[in-house]
C-alpha cells in the first residue's frame, strides 16, 4: 500500500503542474510556490501521526546525517537480508528515476507527443506500478515472497530492452501530436505497452524488499535501518541523474540509454538469482503447479510464519513435493529418494532448493546417516523440512505403513509437526494409477 500511494501520489502531483506549465507563462513559479505549500502541509500533518513508544528510548540523536547514516547502514550490513534490500530497494529508485525524468523529452523529442502524452506516459508508469503492488499482494498470499524480486526484475528488462526495439529511429518532426492522434499509432501503442509492463514488474521488485527490510531488521534499529534507506534511495537517484547527463552528453539517445539500463538490469537479475536462487525457482515452480492444477489450499495458517518445523504428508505422484513448495510460502527442504537427483534437469531444481537426498539404510547406510544430520541442521537453523514418511509412492491411493524417519527426527528435535494431506492428485498423469506413472495424458480434470 505504501509503494502503490506512494507513486499514485506521484501521479496525482504531475498532473496540475503538467496543466499548469503548458497553460500557463507563469506556471512555473505556480508549480514552485505550490510544492512549498504542500511540504508545509506535509510538516503539519506529520504532527497527527499516532505517537508509538520507542524501542530504544535510551537513543540519543545524532545530528550528524553523514555518521548517523554511515552507522545505519553498517547495522544494515550486519543483517545480509536486510542489507540486500537496501541495494535492491534504492535500483529500484535508480532505475525508476531515470525513465520518470526522460519522459517529457522522451515523449516530446522521440515520439512527437504534446505535454498531454507527457501525462500519459507518466500516468501509464506510476499506474503500471500500482498494478504491480496490488498484484504482488494477490500473488504473495499475504506473506512476503522474496521469489517475486528475480521475477519482476527480469520482466523490467524485457519490457525496458524491448522499449528501445519499439522507439529506436523514431523522431519528433512537426507539431507535436496530442493525445488522440498519438494512440492511433501501434508503435506508440506497443511503446505504452512497454511502459505499463516495466513499471508493472518494479511493483513485483520493489515490494517483496521493502517488506523484506522491515520484517527482517531489528526492531530497535527498524526506524534507522528505514531512514538509511530512504537517503540511499536518494544517492541512486542523484547518481542516475548524473549518469543520465553523462550519457545524454556523450551522444546517446534515450531509447539508447534505455536499452543500456536494460542491460544493467539484467546484471542486477543475473546477480540476484544467484544470490538467492531457491526464491527464483520456488516462483518459477508457483507458475508452473499453478497453471497446470488448480490448487485449492486449505489450513495454511497452521504453518508457523517463523521458526523449525517438519511437514508430514502422503506421497500420491511425483509432483508432489512440486505442489507442496508451490504453495507453502516459506521456503521448504524436502527429503527425497536419491535416485531422482540423478535427472539432470530435477538435480539442478532440487540442488537448488536445498533437498535432502536419502537411500535406505540396505542401500547406502553412509547417504542414510548424512540425510538425517542435513535434517538436524537445517531444523537447529529454524527451517521447514518436508518429508514423506511412507517412504514410496503409493500404487493403489491409500497410505501405507509410516517408516521410523519421523520417530527419529522428533527424538532428538522437538519442533511442531504439521499433517499434509494431498487429495486429487491420484489418477493423474504423475500418478501410479493403473500401474505406471507417465505412461500417456490421462485427460483434464475440472
Amino acid at each position: 500500500m505504501i509503494e502503490m500511494g506512494t507513486f499514485t501520489a506521484i501521479l496525482i502531483g504531475s498532473m496540475p503542474g503538467v496543466f499548469l506549465i503548458k497553460f500557463d507563462s507563469h506556471g512555473v513559479i505556480y508549480v514552485a510556490a505550490i510544492s512549498f505549500v504542500v511540504a508545509i502541509a506535509g510538516r503539519i500533518v506529520a504532527n497527527y501521526v499516532p505517537v508509538s513508544p520507542p524501542p530504544a528510548p535510551t537513543l540519543k540523536i545524532n545530528w550528524n546525517p553523514a555518521t548517523e547514516t554511515w552507522q545505519n547502514l553498517k547495522i544494515a550490513y550486519r543483517n545480509p537480508a536486510v542489507f540486500n534490500s537496501l541495494i535492491g530497494n534504492s535500483w529500484f529508485w535508480f532505475m525508476g528515476s531515470i525513465f520518470l525524468t526522460s519522459l517529457t523529452g522522451f515523449a516530446k523529442e522521440v515520439l512527437g507527443g504534446d505535454e498531454l502524452v507527457v501525462l500519459l506516459l507518466m500516468g501509464l508508469f506510476t499506474m503500471g506500478i500500482g498494478v504491480g503492488c496490488v498484484l504482488c499482494e494477490k500473488m504473495s498470499g499475504h506473506k512476503i515472497e522474496i521469489g517475486l524480486v528475480p521475477f519482476g526484475s527480469f520482466g523490467m528488462t524485457i519490457f525496458a530492452v524491448d522499449l528501445y526495439f519499439a522507439s529506436r529511429g523514431m523522431t519528433a518532426s512537426g507539431a507535436l501530436v496530442a493525445v488522440p492522434q498519438f494512440v492511433q499509432s501501434w508503435a506508440n501503442i506497443r511503446v505504452m505497452a512497454d511502459l505499463f509492463l516495466m513499471a508493472m514488474f518494479a511493483g513485483f521488485f520493489s515490494v517483496p524488499l521493502y517488506a523484506l527490510m522491515q520484517a527482517r531488521a531489528e526492531p530497535q534499529y527498524r526506524a534507522r535501518i528505514i531512514a538509511a534507506n530512504n537517503i540511499l534511495n536518494a544517492v541512486f537517484i542523484v547518481v542516475a541523474s548524473i549518469l543520465t547527463a553523462v550519457l545524454i552528453k556523450a551522444g546517446l539517445s534515450l531509447p539508447e540509454l534505455y536499452l543500456i539500463v536494460g542491460i544493467m538490469n539484467a546484471a542486477v537479475a543475473l546477480y540476484i538469482f544467484m544470490l538467492i536462487p531457491e526464491f527464483l525457482m520456488r516462483f518459477l515452480i508457483w507458475i508452473l503447479i499453478h497453471t497446470f492444477y488448480r490448487v485449492k489450499e486449505e489450513g495454511q495458517q497452521n504453518i508457523p510464519d517463523e521458526g523449525p518445523c517438519v511437514l508430514v504428508s502422503n506421497h500420491v505422484s511425483f509432483v508432489d513435493a512440486l505442489v507442496i513448495g508451490g504453495c507453502i510460502r516459506r521456503p521448504v527442504r524436502f527429503v527425497m529418494d536419491y535416485r531422482f537427483f540423478k535427472v539432470p534437469v530435477l538435480n539442478f531444481v532440487f540442488r537448488t532448493a536445498g533437498t535432502i537426498p536419502i537411500a535406505s539404510d540396505k542401500e547406502d547406510p553412509a547417504m542414510l546417516e548424512a540425510a538425517y544430520e542435513k535434517i538436524d541442521v537445517y531444523l537447529q537453523a529454524g527451517e521447514v523440512v518436508c518429508i514423506f514418511p511412507e517412504g514410496r509412492i503409493t500404487d493403489n491411493g491409500d497410505m501405507y505403513a509410516f517408516k521410523k524417519g519421523i520417530t527419529r527426527i522428533l527424538e532428538k528435535n522437538a519442533v511442531p509437526v504439521i499433517p499434509i494431506a494431498l487429495r486429487g492428485l491420484w489418477g493423474s498423469f504423475f500418478s501410479r494409477w493403473g500401474g505406471t506413472a507417465l505412461r500417456y495424458p490421462r485427460g483434464i480434470y475440472f
